[in-house]
């Protein structure tokens, strides 16, 4: 049996490997991936088994389908197990409030309450048991030793501490991994000056947060006159957002802080959130397949693609026992290829990590255009200030794709000449990529707000002008 892999979990939390191995646990990390999915296999069908006893909403919704935990006789068989999505989360807590009927301990057992903000319709509550918090922590701390990180390192963690699951996630992780943990946070007015100031005092050899608040924390250090590679940072691991995985954001942060970046993070439902998560070696995400096994799989059919296709994220958690994720579709979109990775670990590989939404997907004139393809572009074209707004408009009864994109500081010295150059180089880059023609709106620095957290870019105001033409015709 692979080292400290059981159910429910029990983790020796007085266990370190040598401060010299890659792996923390070597045999579970590089075994072969077929032996690993027949250890997999036998443990979904433990913790169907375990969902099917103590949890209504399992056992409602697989005997509709017919299905009982030992019908799963192969990961094949999986396959024809019914997802479930974050609509089944919202309805069984709404009947079942506040934790649903999928909540496998006693509300007793519960350690942490974190969940969804609830902007957009009832929030989701995570209730998290306390042998979960120390499985998350164990595992987050397994995953950021293979980043490079090691006990007695200093991790700046610079996101919001509040229901968002991926400054706790990773606060736990530090701790476990005996690291001096500094959660700093994020959001209030001024808090990024204060940041370089503790950064430059405790010169820490982790940083988490999300790219766009690592870009920010660049610019700002510049304007203040310092090089953000004066913070000695080793490692720089992020999640939140797309981009980590991504050329163009990833070398930007590499050469800003002269650090290693790492991609992370898949859900916070399915947390231990860094089940995705890059090592020192590897680019882009591995799979890390025993803490939370994931198919790559076709949104419709909802059966695993082969290795170099694209499909979205479903999860099932091996080790979670408070609320399991068991086939959580993520709405996500990723591809997937075969390891071993760089590091040596015989995990999949996602090499350019998690890259965007099936919802947010965007069509214009027929095309299907992603947020994310836009910023990994951008951020590649010389001149590029930082930021820039996806506006989708309407002229007539066509859809346009218009692209306000911040100058860099030194371009705008030139005036509308450095514009016209950016608005050139940008508009040829993103029309090579899109297949699409896009109007560029080139603007100064500065004119878009930062943000501490997920960064809001695209504004569709199609709706609008649909509303507006309906009064017009009413």
């Amino acid at each position: 049996m692979a080292e400290q892999w059981r159910f429910p979990p029990d983790y020796d939390s007085a266990y370190f490997p040598n401060r010299d191995s890659r792996y923390w646990f070597p045999q579970r990390e590089t075994m072969d991936p077929a032996e690993r999915e027949q250890l997999i296999l036998g443990r979904i069908r433990e913790v169907m088994q375990y969902a099917w006893d103590n949890a209504p909403m399992y056992r409602r919704k697989w005997s509709e389908a017919g299905l009982e935990p030992g019908d799963i006789k192969t990961l094949a068989d999986f396959e024809k197990v019914p997802v479930i999505t974050k609509q089944d989360i919202r309805a069984s807590q709404a009947s079942s409030p506040p934790f649903g009927d999928y909540l496998c301990i006693p509300e007793s057992e519960i350690h942490h309450i974190h969940g969804t903000s609830g902007t957009t319709g009832r929030p989701t509550a995570f209730g998290i048991g306390r042998r979960d918090w120390n499985t998350i922590a164990n595992n987050h701390a397994r995953i950021m030793w293979a980043m490079g990180l090691r006990p007695g390192d200093t991790v700046f963690i610079a996101a919001i501490f509040s229901l968002y699951m991926g400054s706790w996630g990773a606060l736990a992780g530090a701790e476990r991994l005996g690291c001096k943990a500094f959660p700093f946070g994020a959001g209030a007015p001024g808090m990024t000056s204060r940041a370089i100031q503790w950064l430059q005092i405790m010169k820490p050899a982790g940083f988490y947060a999300t790219p766009s608040y690592a870009l920010r924390l660049a610019e700002i250090a510049r304007e203040e006159g310092i090089d953000p590679r004066e913070f000695g940072l080793k490692v720089m691991f992020f999640s939140g957002e797309p981009g980590a995985s991504v050329p163009g954001i990833r070398d930007r942060i590499r050469d800003e802080f002269g650090a290693r970046v790492v991609d992370s993070g898949t859900m916070a439902e399915v947390t231990p959130w860094m089940n995705a998560a890059g090592s020192a070696e590897s680019e882009g995400m591995l799979l890390w397949q025993d803490i939370v096994y994931t198919e790559v799989a076709d949104p419709d059919t909802l059966r695993r693609v082969p290795y170099g296709q694209q499909g979205t994220p479903i999860y099932t958690n091996l080790e979670r026992t408070s609320q399991p994720m068991i086939r959580l579709f993520s709405g996500d979109l990723t591809h997937w290829v075969e390891g071993p990775s760089a590091c040596g670990r015989t995990y999949p590989v996602l090499p350019r990590g998690i890259y965007g939404r099936i919802d947010d997907m965007i069509q214009v004139r027929g095309e299907n255009v992603y947020p994310s393809e836009i910023h990994a572009v951008l951020n590649e074209v010389a001149g590029y200030g930082g930021e820039h707004r996806i506006v989708i408009t309407r002229e007539g009864t066509m859809d346009e794709l218009v692209i306000q994109v911040e100058a860099s500081e030194p371009l705008a010295q030139q005036g509308e000449e450095g514009f016209e150059i950016l608005r050139q180089r940008a508009s040829a880059d993103l029309q090579r990529t899109l297949g699409l023609r896009v109007k560029m709106d080139v603007v100064a620095p500065g004119t878009f707000p930062r943000t501490d957290f997920k960064a809001q870019r695209v504004v569709d105001d199609r709706e609008l002008f649909t509303s507006l033409q309906n009064q017009k015709g009413g």
